[in-house]
């Protein structure tokens, strides 16, 4: 449904640009490979490993994306990398750590190995459709929208075979439409941007903010309880940004 959404976002985009609908979604095979892998692929082997994992252990190893970002930039882009790269990215790994656990110890299980596998393909897919982007930077963010609008139907055929029906009731809708249009719509178009046109590497390391700035917002809408947690994490993933933002020397 969100996906559903984020394809309405592309498809006002196409309307604003003109030239008709069939013109945006003439790429080539290996764009859209790279664009619905990314998209579906990242979100298909997410839930399959939250379904096949504790939420803690497997959300972690999911979030090695923005390192793995850092890496691979170096490797296939031929970009620069840096000790403040790695450590800055590292930082901010330390502080999502702190923030996921609460500051309390992992429990890695081998009863778990499927899910633990999932996390890494997902932490893998994003990373290398973020990198694997730049390649195609000639290819409009537009473009983006029939992404999704492939994901969702390849999201619904995926719940008619491996879930049961659960729809959404009352304020939820609500929820619905905000995350099309912001969390799997708008974001995804931004990123897009970011990734084609922007430092690559420092953007890795900034998205190490994003669990940062959900956590901040439950705290401030009384859903959750400052902690020494929370802060370690704000100073390790803020410094980690800092670092990484260096230039170099």
């Amino acid at each position: 449904m969100a996906f559903t959404i984020a394809f309405f976002i592309g498809l006002a985009l196409w309307l604003r640009e003109g030239g008709g609908v069939m013109r945006h979604l003439r790429q080539p095979p290996h764009v859209w490979l790279l664009g619905v892998g990314g998209l579906f692929g990242y979100h298909f082997f997410y839930f399959v490993a939250l379904g096949n994992a504790p939420a803690v252990e497997a959300s972690l190893i999911a979030y090695l994306w923005p390192l793995l970002i850092v890496v691979l930039a170096a490797v296939l882009l031929r970009e620069p990398l840096r000790w403040f790269h790695l450590v800055g990215a590292g930082l901010g790994f330390a502080g999502a750590a702190v923030l996921v656990t609460g500051g309390r110890g992992l429990a890695f299980d081998s009863q778990y190995a499927l899910g633990y596998g999932a996390a890494l393909v997902c932490a893998a897919i994003w990373s290398l459709y973020s990198v694997l982007s730049r390649k195609v930077g000639d290819v409009p963010t537009s473009a983006v929208g029939g992404f999704c609008g492939a994901t969702a139907v390849l999201a619904l055929l995926c719940h008619l075979l491996l879930e049961e029906t659960v729809w959404p009731q009352g304020w939820q809708w609500l929820a619905l439409l905000l995350l099309g249009l912001g969390p799997i719509g708008a974001a995804f178009f931004t990123w897009d941007v970011g990734v084609k046109r922007g430092n690559i590497r420092l953007l890795g390391t900034l998205s190490y903010a994003a669990p940062l700035l959900s956590t901040l917002l439950l705290v401030l809408f009384g859903e959750a309880q400052p902690s020494w947690a929370l802060a370690v994490a704000c100073v390790l993933i803020v410094g980690g940004a800092a670092v990484a933002s260096q230039r170099d020397v």
